[in-house]
């Protein structure tokens, strides 16, 4: 049949095959995955230590792919991706997750603590993320809000309480810039803003998931308190928060997907 007697609704049919095909394959170059190594819960990191620690812990392999690692935990139903630092990376790992249509994702990120009460080593639960990467502007309008799953954030703080660990909920700026603890006018915007956290993720994971389908939440370690004296993140002290904090952040992250698991598995109808 030729195309001019194709109907729109085949013609988008196609085009949808060969999104889907590209997408996925994508996926698996990526990651050097297949695309059915992945399980239905997923975890996202920015560290390569972090997927280092769960293939030693699971005894399973590490995937190398041309841009970012993976693992593959299939006894319990989770995946880890390390997808490297930054919001286009961030939007890319989710719109290439989104082929695969994945039950929940959560973000195991670090962030800068901007509270006084506010200590190394506590959890933040960011609720929602102010969009200042600009990433996110491709994917939503600037007017839309970035919010995170409020069903995977109630199960980090279930998961949280549970363990008796402290930590904060609120809001997270994300930006695109690195070295803004040196710039005094974004002090002050974020002083103004209130927001309560800084990373540079976080809005554009939310986001891409709202717009892809793709229902994402984050689990956020306090690695540094850039608005203090001495607050700054130094090698010795990134050294030290991954040396001290990595293996209970890894934990409550796999514990959240657990629980989420095992609720969708009660079939009481969650939407995460």
């Amino acid at each position: 049949m030729s195309e001019s007697k194709l109907t729109q609704g085949a013609l988008d049919q196609i085009d949808q095959y060969s999104r889907d095909r590209v997408g996925i394959s994508t996926l698996e170059r990526y990651t050097g995955s297949q695309a059915a190594e992945f399980q239905p819960f997923i975890l996202l990191t920015n560290f390569k230590h972090y997927v280092d620690m769960l293939a030693e812990r699971s005894g399973e392999p590490i995937r190398q792919g041309s841009v970012m690692q993976a693992c593959h935990i299939k006894g319990e139903g989770i995946s880890i991706i390390n997808y490297s630092v930054g919001s286009p990376t961030a939007a890319l790992v989710v719109e290439l997750l989104s082929f695969i249509k994945p039950k929940g994702v959560l973000m195991l990120g670090m962030c800068g603590g901007l509270r006084d009460e506010h200590k190394v080593g506590d959890f933040f639960n960011p609720v929602a993320a102010i969009r200042g990467e600009g990433t996110s502007d491709a994917y939503m309008p600037k007017r839309c809000p970035s919010l995170a799953s409020f069903v995977i954030q109630r199960f980090v703080c279930e998961t949280l309480e549970k363990k008796k660990l402290s930590y904060h909920s609120g809001v997270i700026h994300t930006t695109n810039v690195r070295f803004w603890e040196f710039n005094e006018g974004f002090k002050e915007l974020l002083t103004e803003e209130r927001a309560q956290a800084i990373d540079m993720e976080c809005a554009t994971l939310f986001t891409v998931g709202f717009a892809k389908y793709v229902p994402v939440g984050a689990l956020m370690l306090i690695s540094d308190t850039p608005l203090k004296a001495a607050g700054i993140k130094t090698a010795a002290s990134a050294k030290a928060v991954f040396e001290k904090h990595t293996g209970i952040h890894i934990e409550v992250g796999m514990q959240v997907l657990s629980a989420m698991r095992e609720r969708a598995k009660e079939g009481l109808g969650y939407r995460f």
